[in-house]
């Protein structure tokens, strides 16, 4: 039987692709160093801890593919805060961009042709028009942005050299936790609003709020956010579509639906019954007012509706995780570790 690769599969997004991979009978293997991810996420699938930049990697990799006939790789490992990339763009050039590189010439050694990578709406940069579809102008504006798209870049010359397939997923906000409670957002540190919000809320800290003055109507930006499981699902059926000779092709992963910062802390007071204490913070650079995806095109394609229609639905996830784990998986891995020793 043909298995699937995913690399960085212990992260956020990767491991509920891994969890609805095995919940299709699909033989699984993961790759992560678990600099983000978490070892808890895996739920016992094999792992081969590996960084994808060390010097190494072309050996490992060659090892595995010779061991395994995987039929397709979901590409996830890579760092992923754009602030960071700013400060250290060499970080973010380095691992994103030659871990991404390494992976591929070793799928191209070993013959394997399909390729479902995990892309972002920071490729646009900022909109000239919304939603934004798959033809707005790619014209990121942070390093982060611009290594996602130079791994877009080289998957189209790859597919030239290689005859190698691949789906671009180009996530807007994504958010939210397995509707089964064990499985969610465990960023070190956390940047996202969701999370923060939720942690807030439980804790009773006051929450800053970057920039009260944008043009929206409550004067915070708006963004465009996407439940974990419905990028889950986006995944699978591209990888489906693939196996059923689906030409390469990008996908915007969004509601098409926007909420302010604002109307996010409203929505985890509902869900909570705990009001989210919050205070004006200067704007972060780079910020655009607006970002809202157009995803028609992946609807009609691959026929993917998200499931989680309102932000509601996705903040009611992410507290009940919170709840489960106020800690997220510290404890967890504590308990793994002490057993292991």
């Amino acid at each position: 039987m043909s298995g699937v690769l995913i690399t960085g599969g212990a992260g956020y997004v990767g491991s509920h692709v891994l969890r609805e991979l095995l919940s299709r009978g699909e033989r699984v293997v993961v790759i992560d160093d678990l600099s983000e991810g978490h070892r808890a996420a895996l739920g016992g699938v094999e792992l081969i801890e590996a960084d994808l930049k060390n010097p190494d990697i072309d050996y490992t990799l060659d090892l595995l593919f010779e061991r395994e006939p995987f039929e397709a790789v979901f590409h996830f490992a890579a760092n992923a805060y754009v602030g960071e990339s700013v400060t250290d763009p060499g970080k973010y050039y380095w691992n994103n961009v030659g871990g991404s590189v390494k992976l591929l010439s070793a799928m191209a050694r070993h013959d394997i042709k399909f390729l479902i990578f995990s892309s972002s709406c920071a490729t646009y940069g900022v909109p000239v028009e919304t939603p934004m579809s798959e033809e707005h102008p790619q014209s990121p504006v942070n390093p982060y942005g611009r290594t996602k798209l130079a791994i877009e870049w080289a998957l189209a010359d790859f597919e030239v050299a290689h005859e190698m397939r691949h789906v671009n997923l180009r996530y807007f906000n994504a958010a939210g936790a397995h509707s089964d409670g064990d499985l969610g957002e465990d960023h070190r540190p956390e940047t996202h609003i969701i999370p923060l919000a939720c942690e807030a809320a439980q804790s009773g800290s006051t929450l800053p709020v970057f920039g009260l003055d944008y043009d929206t109507p409550d004067g915070s930006c708006i963004r465009d956010y996407i439940h974990v499981q419905d990028l889950a699902d986006a995944h699978i059926k591209a990888l489906n579509y693939l196996r059923n000779g689906g030409v390469s092709s990008s996908y915007n992963l969004g509601t098409g639906t926007g909420y302010s910062v604002l109307e996010v802390l409203e929505s985890v007071y509902r869900v909570s019954g705990c009001k989210v204490s919050y205070e004006k913070a200067p704007r972060r650079m780079g910020d655009p007012t607006l970002l809202v995806a157009s995803s028609e095109k992946i609807r009609l394609d691959l026929s993917w509706d998200p499931r989680f229609k309102t932000l509601d639905d996705i903040v009611e996830t992410a507290w009940h995780f919170k709840e489960l784990f106020p800690d997220g998986y510290r404890g967890e891995e504590r308990e793994s570790s002490d057993g292991l020793e």
